[in-house]
């Protein structure tokens, strides 16, 4: 925690709106403690693991339901939001309410074929509940396209149809 604290408090000089935190919740309160006007979003379950990882870590609950614990508890500790596959989003705004940030890592604009296992594309995030996507490899790698920044374009474009309807 006390590392974390002092990371968070470094990070107050520069103009930065989100840091990440993964943590436990005194992880989560030293950071939601020093954050001033910095949004703290804290990780609620890799979306790089899946049911059967989360049962090897010995979790025997289902994903969805240790997400939206950790999702209570950063909320109840004061961070400002979480960082969730869009799979779970809809479960967190029902159950928690628009008040807080979801941002959705995992977004997979095609047929997802890498180590990302809870992944939904462009469309489904934003329908789902996200405010924030974050997009990485599809835009790096740009499969089907000719370069990153005409990758980056087209999830832009369908952004703006999304909600320009």
């Amino acid at each position: 925690p006390q590392t974390v604290a002092s990371a968070v408090k470094q990070l107050r000089k520069y103009d930065i709106f989100f840091a990440t935190i993964h943590g436990n919740n005194s992880i989560m309160k030293a950071a939601a403690a020093e954050k001033g006007d910095m949004k703290i979003l804290a990780v609620t379950m890799l979306t790089s693991l899946d049911q059967a990882d989360a049962n090897d870590l010995g979790f025997k609950v289902d994903i969805k339901d240790i997400v939206l614990s950790r999702a209570k508890r950063a909320l109840e500790i004061g961070c400002d939001g979480v960082i969730s596959s869009g799979i779970e989003a809809p479960e967190l705004r029902e159950t928690l309410g628009a008040k807080f940030i979801i941002v959705a890592p995992g977004i997979r604009p095609i047929a997802n074929v890498d180590d990302q296992k809870r992944t939904v594309d462009v469309e489904e995030a934003f329908r789902n509940g996200a405010d924030y996507i974050v997009v990485g490899r599809p835009i790096k790698e740009h499969a089907g396209f000719n370069s990153p920044k005409e990758a980056a374009n087209n999830i832009q474009h369908r952004i703006s149809q999304l909600f320009d309807q």
